[in-house]
């Protein structure tokens, strides 16, 4: 009894998010990390100042350039997976391998909300908790989508 119930709000819950239109989220999914990497890119720059980001841990130019270097990957690899997922990047990887790394992307963004409500800093708490609960969401909708195998 337990069982179906747990069942159907999971179905609940996954047809509410599939409503969501795939190629709006494949879109969104893109833009939001092209975003970022312009912030990173202005921080390396210098046109934001490294001491007002990542909580004010950095305390030399040399960790910022390894900071932003290893965000501006990871952007990238998320722009890459979203795109190949979506069709728009016609690379050779099974479709469960990249349907997994959105879900792995669905937890990390869910943590990372949770990271940012309780963040010591306001700005990234009214910033960034917005942008990763939406991001997760997004990553959601992705990872339910079915996609035909030979797309990938």
């Amino acid at each position: 009894m337990a069982g179906s119930k747990v069942r159907k709000f999971n179905s609940t819950y996954a047809e509410m998010i599939r409503k969501l239109n795939f190629q709006f989220a494949a879109k969104a999914m893109i833009t939001l990390p092209a975003l970022v990497l312009v912030r990173h890119l202005l921080i390396i720059t210098g046109a934001i100042p490294y001491e007002a980001t990542w909580g004010g841990r950095l305390s030399s130019h040399e960790d910022m350039i390894q900071f932003e270097s290893v965000s501006i990957l990871i952007n990238l690899f998320i722009v890459a997976i979203v795109s190949i997922k979506a069709g728009y990047l016609r690379v050779k990887v099974p479709a469960i391998v990249i349907t997994a790394i959105l879900w792995l992307l669905v937890l990390v963004f869910a943590i990372n909300t949770v990271g940012n409500l309780v963040s010591a800093s306001f700005w990234e708490m009214i910033i960034f908790t917005p942008f990763t609960i939406v991001s997760a969401i997004l990553c959601l909708r992705m990872a339910l989508e079915k996609v035909d195998e030979a797309q990938t």
